[in-house]
């Protein structure tokens, strides 16, 4: 039974968060979190990009690392986000060992990236967490991108690119209640443990 409470005027007072989704955060909402922490960042427009080839061919002269973003979840739905360099070679057959993940890895459902990261396909990136306020998602920083100073993700929009600091990007996640693990996932010292 649903009861719902009415005003002496007829209008329907529904108690705040009450069967209403959270509204993800916008790029201006992310951008305003960095400022709070302290943490520099540029961002650079561009046309939507949905793959690493297309972000290479439109992204200019960016300084930095360029990125890939793998949204995955195990057999126990468990979820994950693999960050890396563009060029990464990562085993997906063999990563979920790596992780101490359950079974192999699968790609997570679109309804699902929008619901836990609050992102479009296309726009996966460490921001994120920004929207993961329940924690679901274990995020993963290649030890091979940790290597570079300053690193580019969408913000949350394919429309455009940031770059941020390498320690910055980790303080962001920290922030948002994400520890990010950083591990060497591709290439081949990543090879089967």
């Amino acid at each position: 039974m649903m009861i719902s409470l009415v005003k002496p005027t007829g209008d329907i007072i529904i108690p705040r968060n009450y069967g209403v989704a959270r509204m993800p955060a916008t790029p201006d909402d992310l951008f305003a979190a960095l400022d709070r922490l302290g943490i520099p960042h540029r961002t650079a427009r561009h046309p939507p990009v949905f793959t690493v080839e297309q972000a290479k061919k439109l992204r200019g002269e960016l300084p930095g690392a360029h990125t890939k973003n793998l949204f995955l979840r195990d057999k126990k739905y468990e979820l994950y986000l693999v960050v890396a360099l563009e060029s990464a070679n990562i085993d997906l057959k063999s990563l979920h060992r790596r992780l101490g993940a359950t079974g192999r890895f699968s790609f997570g459902a679109s309804d699902l990236l929008r619901e836990v990261w609050g992102v479009e396909p296309g726009s996966v990136t460490p921001f994120g967490a920004i929207n993961d306020t329940a924690g679901r998602v274990t995020v993963v920083l290649d030890g091979e991108m940790m290597a570079h100073q300053t690193l580019n993700f969408h913000p949350l929009d394919n429309t455009m690119t940031t770059t941020i600091a390498r320690d910055d990007l980790v303080k962001f996640l920290e922030s948002t209640g994400h520890l990010p693990r950083i591990e060497t996932v591709s290439g081949p010292s990543a090879a089967s443990p």
